[in-house]
């Protein structure tokens, strides 16, 4: 794709210079060090659960990434088409497909790393002679990566849907939330064929019994793989419909 590395730099680029990505790394690094710790407390020192909490185990694991995937991608399309930069993107000789695709990667390696803080934790525990176990680790890390790869395609899919970048968030917002909640909600249905269903979706149990249990199964990367490329095609469907409005 002509032009993916050029986008993925500039995008990468703009999420370290503007203040917002900022803001978000430096709200998401508190939390989890703080959660960490305290999990670190009530656990006994039990570093793995602890580290498990941290990629995927607790509340707040699943709200940084029902919240930040959005506000890193709302501006990414939305606020380029307002501002015409969008335009003047598209009549280069970029794919569409790259422009999508270099946007998804800069948000998804920016996330990447923001998770790969839990290493830091790791490493400081070994240090003091508590080594972790780190397939379960780089696993966790990896599913953490994975569930932001998904959430990433979703907010570029109703970032390009508007030129509003609120209701681009708010719109990716709930779309998560239904990944997230959908498959708690329809395991309280009385309808076998519904709980199938809705397990087909459930981003948290795919996580948890693979990533996090450091078992690299393919149907579980398939899943997350798949979901991503659907909502990657349906963003780049929507730009080229802006492409011949």
């Amino acid at each position: 794709m002509s032009g993916f590395l050029a986008i993925a730099r500039r995008e990468l680029a703009g999420l370290f210079v503007g203040p917002l990505a900022w803001a978000l790394l430096s709200i998401a690094l508190l939390l989890q060090g703080w959660l960490f710790v305290l999990y670190l407390r009530t656990s006994g020192g039990d570093v793995d659960l602890s580290l498990r909490f941290a990629l995927g185990e607790s509340w707040a694991f699943w709200a940084l990434l029902i919240l930040v995937p959005p506000l890193l991608t709302m501006r990414m399309i939305s606020e380029e088409s307002r501002t015409g930069l969008l335009e003047f993107l598209l009549t280069a000789p970029v794919s569409d497909a790259a422009v999508v695709a270099g946007k998804f990667a800069a948000a998804t390696l920016f996330l990447a790393l923001l998770w790969a803080t839990a290493l830091v934790y790791a490493l400081t525990t070994a240090g003091l002679g508590v080594p972790p176990d780190w397939g379960a680790l780089l696993g966790g890390w990896l599913g953490a990566v994975a569930c932001s790869a998904l959430f990433v395609a979703v907010g570029l899919f109703a970032s390009a849907l508007t030129s509003t970048p609120i209701v681009a968030a708010f719109a990716a917002v709930i779309l998560n939330l239904v990944f997230v909640t959908a498959p708690l909600l329809g395991g309280l249905s009385d309808q076998p064929a519904v709980r199938r269903a809705v397990a087909r979706i459930d981003v948290i149990d795919h996580h948890k019994s693979a990533f996090l249990a450091g078992v690299l199964d393919s149907s579980y990367l398939i899943f997350f793989v798949a979901w991503t490329l659907f909502f990657l095609f349906l963003a780049v469907r929507a730009v080229e419909a802006r492409r011949w409005r």
